[in-house]
């Protein structure tokens, strides 16, 4: 049953953390991170359960995708599509946002605001997405990746959401009360971004294949192979 499982991309960080100990780093065994993920794909492989998380951001991510490659299109200048092809090899899959006619691979993620969009400008590249972009270069065959956040605006339904849960707060009569106004044009200018260049509203980030993650993960796809299928042992059945 679990001779076959094949990571994502998006979960290959995961599977990839160190574990805290040393003798176990020297083992080679997985993180208690990795183990947490693992239980998630035994539960979609043996009982077609797969875990829903959907956060604010990452609500708005789903829904701005279109935008932000648009975004991303027209700070490069080229015209982007979606890539709606999923690709794996014997150990993993996934399905890169964009993937170029020559030797790039693009990962867009959209940011919620304006706040956690500049705060990727002075940080280190996040090791998941470092991880997720290695695996789309493997399974490409291209040598090289850009992380890309974009600063899209909120859609039109969500800025009504928040609105409404303005005026609850604010306790007032109607949509017409002064204070209410106020506050709404300010709601609006956080999460809508027109005023902003297409320019400014891009953070490109460069990621070069690295040779050896291929025997890394093929390696780390086994050993989680070995572990679904103690697991499932353990379990009795």
């Amino acid at each position: 049953m679990f001779e076959n499982v094949k990571i994502r991309c998006s979960s290959l960080g995961k599977l990839m953390t160190e574990p805290k100990s040393v003798a176990d780093k020297k083992a080679g065994a997985l993180s208690e991170t990795a183990k947490t993920m693992l239980v998630e794909v035994y539960a979609k492989a043996v009982y077609g359960r797969e875990k829903e998380v959907q956060s604010k951001p990452m609500k708005k991510g789903i829904l701005v995708e279109d935008d932000s490659i648009t975004t991303m299109s027209m700070y490069d200048g080229v015209l982007y599509q979606k890539n709606e092809v999923k690709y794996e090899n014997e150990f993993i899959s996934g399905t890169p946002d964009i993937i170029t006619n020559y030797e790039f691979v693009i990962d867009i993620k959209s940011s919620y605001d304006i706040w956690t969009f500049l705060a990727n400008v002075d940080s280190k590249i996040d090791k998941c997405y470092w991880w997720q972009l290695q695996g789309y270069m493997m399974l490409t065959n291209r040598r090289k990746a850009s992380l890309v956040y974009c600063l899209s605006n909120m859609p039109d339904h969500l800025v009504e959401t928040e609105k409404y849960y303005l005026m609850k707060r604010l306790d007032v009569i109607s949509e017409e009360s002064p204070e209410y106004l106020i506050e709404a044009a300010k709601l609006e200018r956080i999460l809508k971004y027109d005023d902003i260049p297409v320019n400014e509203r891009v953070i490109k980030y460069d990621i070069d294949f690295d040779d050896s993650v291929v025997e890394l993960v093929e390696s780390k796809v086994k050993t989680a192979r070995e572990y679904l299928k103690l697991f499932h042992k353990k379990r009795g059945l």
